[in-house]
C-alpha cells in the first residue's frame, strides 16, 4: 500500500463475509475509517506498525468470517429436526404429485410408500422402475425437498410373521433404497404382527428381522420398527434381534392411546435406538390443539438425549374437515416447525 498524503485520513481495507443463498460465502473489501469510530478499542491509540496492522487486519477478517459461517439458532435447529409427511396419508401414494403437494404443505421432505401389498408375492412398486425413481428424484432436486424414508405400509395389514415372501419385500425395499440413496426403511408390524396380543409370533418375527437386518447392514441401511410393545419391552426386543441395523420407528400415538408417559418412553428408547419418529397422535384434532401431546415438553427431552433426525406427520388430522389434506397435514407441520425448527 502507497503512504497516504500528508493530512489525508488514513484508509486501511478490511474483509466483510456474507453468505450467499447458496451457502457460499461471498467477500467484499471496504474501508476501516468508519469501524474506527464504532471500535475505538481498536483503532485508536498510537500508530499501528505494519506488522501490527496486518495482525489486526486478519484477526478482524477471521472474525468476520467465523460470524457469517456460523448458522442462526433457527437454521441450525432446521437441520437438526425436520419435518417430513407420508406419501400414502396425503392421498399421493408413489404419485409424483406428493411433492409438490408436500412443498405447498410447507413440509421439508416426504415419506415415500413402497407401494399396495395385499395378496401379492412382494410390494407394487413402481419405484423399481429406473425412469419412475428418477423422475421422483428430480423433481425432489428440484422443489428442495428430501425423501425421508421408505414405508413398507403394507405390514399395518399383512402378517410379517407368516407372509412367505418377506425376505423378496425386504430385499426390494433395500435395493430402491439403494438406488435412491434413502438411508431409513419403515416396518410397521401393524395389527397382526402386534406382539401384545400375538406373543406366540414373537420367535418368528425375531427370527425375521434378524435376516431383515442382515440384508439391510449388508447395504448400510437401517429398518425402523414399529411394535405396539412399551419402551421397556421393545429395548429387550431390539436386544434380542441384535441387529444395529434394526432400531425403533417410534410412534407417538402408540403410547398415548396406552396411556404410557410418552416422555419416559423416549428417554427408555435412547437416541441411539430411535431412528425416526412419527411424531403425530390418532386422528381428531391437530397437534397444536392436543390437550395429551405437549411438544415442547417432547423437543426438550430430544434435546437433552442428543436426538436428531426427521419427525414425520402420520395423522392428527381435525374430525371438523379429516378431507382436507392441505389445510390439516398444512397446520401440523406450520406448528411442528414452530416448535422444532423456532420458525
Amino acid at each position: 500500500m502507497g503512504l497516504c498524503p500528508e493530512g489525508a485520513p488514513e484508509r486501511r481495507a478490511s474483509l466483510s463475509a456474507s453468505a450467499a443463498p447458496s451457502g457460499r460465502m461471498h467477500f467484499s473489501v471496504s474501508d476501516t475509517q468508519g469501524s474506527a469510530a464504532r471500535n475505538p478499542g481498536l483503532y485508536s491509540g498510537a500508530p499501528l506498525g505494519h506488522t501490527e496492522t496486518r495482525r489486526h487486519f486478519l484477526a478482524a477478517s477471521l472474525t468476520a468470517l467465523a460470524a457469517a459461517a456460523l448458522p442462526s439458532p433457527a437454521a441450525e435447529a432446521a437441520l437438526r429436526y425436520r419435518i417430513a409427511v407420508c406419501d400414502w396419508m396425503i392421498l399421493k401414494r408413489q404419485k409424483l404429485g406428493a411433492f409438490q403437494l408436500t412443498k405447498d404443505i410447507g413440509a421439508d421432505g416426504l415419506e415415500v410408500d413402497m407401494g399396495s401389498l395385499g395378496e401379492r408375492e412382494t410390494f407394487e412398486n413402481e419405484l423399481a422402475k429406473p425412469e419412475v425413481r428418477e423422475q421422483f428424484l428430480a423433481k425432489a432436486r428440484e422443489l428442495g425437498l428430501g425423501i425421508s424414508s421408505l414405508a413398507m405400509s403394507g405390514f399395518y395389514a399383512q402378517s410379517f410373521a407368516e407372509r412367505p415372501t418377506v425376505p423378496r419385500m425386504v430385499q426390494d425395499t433395500v435395493d430402491t433404497m439403494l438406488a435412491m440413496g434413502v438411508k431409513v426403511a419403515f416396518l410397521p408390524l401393524g395389527v397382526r404382527g402386534d406382539l401384545v396380543k400375538h406373543p406366540e409370533l414373537r420367535p418368528a418375527i425375531v427370527a425375521r428381522l434378524r435376516a431383515a437386518g442382515a440384508q439391510a447392514a449388508k447395504a448400510g441401511v437401517v429398518i425402523g420398527v414399529e411394535t405396539a410393545l412399551a419402551a421397556k419391552d421393545e429395548v429387550k426386543l431390539l436386544e434380542d434381534i441384535g441387529s444395529p441395523a434394526i432400531r425403533s420407528y417410534f410412534n407417538f400415538a402408540n403410547a398415548l392411546q396406552n396411556g404410557r408417559d410418552l416422555l419416559a418412553e423416549l428417554r427408555t428408547l435412547g437416541k441411539d435406538r430411535i431412528c425416526q419418529i412419527h411424531c403425530t397422535d390418532e386422528d381428531g384434532v391437530w397437534l397444536e390443539e392436543n390437550k395429551r401431546l405437549d411438544l415442547p415438553a417432547v423437543k426438550r427431552v430430544l434435546d437433552d438425549m442428543g436426538w436428531r433426525g426427521w419427525l414425520v406427520i402420520e395423522r392428527s388430522r381435525s374430525a371438523k374437515n379429516g378431507r382436507d389434506v392441505k389445510g390439516n397435514f398444512g397446520a401440523n407441520t406450520r406448528y411442528l416447525k414452530k416448535v422444532f425448527q423456532g420458525a
